[in-house]
Protein backbone atom coordinates (compact mmCIF):
# COMPACT_ATOMS: atom_id res chain seq x y z
CA UNK A 1 0.00 0.00 0.00
CA UNK A 2 2.89 2.37 0.68
CA UNK A 3 4.13 1.83 -2.86
CA UNK A 4 0.79 3.02 -4.22
CA UNK A 5 0.99 6.27 -2.27
CA UNK A 6 4.51 6.88 -3.54
CA UNK A 7 3.29 6.45 -7.11
CA UNK A 8 -0.20 7.93 -6.81
CA UNK A 9 0.38 10.01 -9.94
CA UNK A 10 0.94 6.86 -12.00
CA UNK A 11 -2.22 5.32 -10.55
CA UNK A 12 -4.13 8.45 -11.57
CA UNK A 13 -2.75 8.22 -15.12
CA UNK A 14 -3.81 4.58 -15.38
CA UNK A 15 -7.27 5.47 -14.05
CA UNK A 16 -7.63 8.31 -16.57
CA UNK A 17 -6.49 6.07 -19.40
CA UNK A 18 -8.96 3.39 -18.28
CA UNK A 19 -11.81 5.90 -18.18
CA UNK A 20 -10.99 7.04 -21.70
CA UNK A 21 -10.74 3.46 -22.95
CA UNK A 22 -14.09 2.62 -21.35
CA UNK A 23 -15.72 5.59 -23.06
CA UNK A 24 -14.34 4.57 -26.45
CA UNK A 25 -15.51 0.97 -26.07
CA UNK A 26 -18.87 1.48 -24.34
CA UNK A 27 -20.31 4.59 -25.97
CA UNK A 28 -21.76 4.70 -29.47
CA UNK A 29 -21.84 8.48 -29.95
CA UNK A 30 -18.89 9.64 -32.07
CA UNK A 31 -18.38 12.84 -30.06
CA UNK A 32 -18.22 10.80 -26.84
CA UNK A 33 -15.68 8.50 -28.48
CA UNK A 34 -13.60 11.52 -29.42
CA UNK A 35 -13.85 12.78 -25.85
CA UNK A 36 -12.64 9.39 -24.59
CA UNK A 37 -9.69 9.58 -26.98
CA UNK A 38 -8.81 13.04 -25.66
CA UNK A 39 -8.94 11.76 -22.07
CA UNK A 40 -6.56 8.95 -23.03
CA UNK A 41 -4.22 11.44 -24.72
CA UNK A 42 -4.21 13.60 -21.60
CA UNK A 43 -3.26 10.61 -19.46
CA UNK A 44 -0.36 9.76 -21.76
CA UNK A 45 0.82 13.38 -21.89
CA UNK A 46 0.76 13.66 -18.10
CA UNK A 47 2.62 10.35 -17.74
CA UNK A 48 5.39 11.39 -20.12
CA UNK A 49 5.80 14.83 -18.53
CA UNK A 50 5.95 13.27 -15.07
CA UNK A 51 8.54 10.74 -16.18
CA UNK A 52 10.82 13.61 -17.21
CA UNK A 53 10.83 15.08 -13.71
CA UNK A 54 13.62 14.39 -11.21
CA UNK A 55 13.19 14.43 -7.43
CA UNK A 56 14.67 17.69 -6.24
CA UNK A 57 15.42 18.62 -9.83
CA UNK A 58 15.71 22.17 -11.02
CA UNK A 59 15.25 23.84 -14.36
CA UNK A 60 18.13 23.01 -16.72
CA UNK A 61 19.44 26.57 -16.82
CA UNK A 62 23.12 26.78 -16.06
CA UNK A 63 24.50 29.51 -13.88
CA UNK A 64 27.50 30.03 -11.63
CA UNK A 65 26.07 28.09 -8.68
CA UNK A 66 23.75 25.50 -10.26
CA UNK A 67 24.08 21.82 -9.55
CA UNK A 68 22.04 18.81 -10.63
CA UNK A 69 19.82 16.94 -10.82
CA UNK A 70 17.97 18.67 -13.60
CA UNK A 71 14.52 18.03 -15.02
CA UNK A 72 14.60 16.83 -18.61
CA UNK A 73 13.42 19.53 -21.04
CA UNK A 74 13.10 17.01 -23.87
CA UNK A 75 9.92 15.42 -22.57
CA UNK A 76 8.28 18.80 -22.16
CA UNK A 77 9.18 19.82 -25.70
CA UNK A 78 7.87 16.54 -27.11
CA UNK A 79 4.60 16.82 -25.23
CA UNK A 80 4.13 20.42 -26.34
CA UNK A 81 4.41 19.22 -29.93
CA UNK A 82 2.08 16.30 -29.21
CA UNK A 83 -0.53 18.65 -27.74
CA UNK A 84 -0.52 20.72 -30.93
CA UNK A 85 -0.90 17.59 -33.05
CA UNK A 86 -3.68 16.27 -30.80
CA UNK A 87 -5.54 19.56 -31.05
CA UNK A 88 -5.30 19.46 -34.84
CA UNK A 89 -6.53 15.87 -34.95
CA UNK A 90 -9.42 16.73 -32.64
CA UNK A 91 -10.44 19.65 -34.85
CA UNK A 92 -10.27 17.45 -37.96
CA UNK A 93 -12.29 14.72 -36.25
CA UNK A 94 -14.97 17.21 -35.21
CA UNK A 95 -15.20 18.44 -38.80
CA UNK A 96 -15.57 14.87 -40.02
CA UNK A 97 -18.26 14.17 -37.42
CA UNK A 98 -20.19 17.24 -38.62
CA UNK A 99 -19.98 16.00 -42.21
CA UNK A 100 -21.09 12.51 -41.16
CA UNK A 101 -24.09 14.05 -39.42
CA UNK A 102 -24.96 16.15 -42.47
CA UNK A 103 -24.68 13.15 -44.78
CA UNK A 104 -26.23 10.42 -42.62
CA UNK A 105 -28.34 12.32 -40.10
CA UNK A 106 -26.82 10.59 -37.08
CA UNK A 107 -23.54 10.28 -35.18
CA UNK A 108 -24.37 7.04 -33.38
CA UNK A 109 -21.91 4.32 -34.46
CA UNK A 110 -24.43 1.48 -34.34
CA UNK A 111 -26.90 3.38 -36.54
CA UNK A 112 -24.13 4.24 -38.99
CA UNK A 113 -23.16 0.58 -39.14
CA UNK A 114 -26.74 -0.40 -39.98
CA UNK A 115 -27.00 2.33 -42.63
CA UNK A 116 -23.89 1.11 -44.45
Amino acid sequence: MAGLWQNIDYAAFVALFGIGLYIIIAKQNLIKKLLGLNIMETAVFAFVVTSGMADGGTAPILGPDTTGPFASPLTHALILTAIVVALSITALALCLIIEIYRHCGTIEADELKRAA
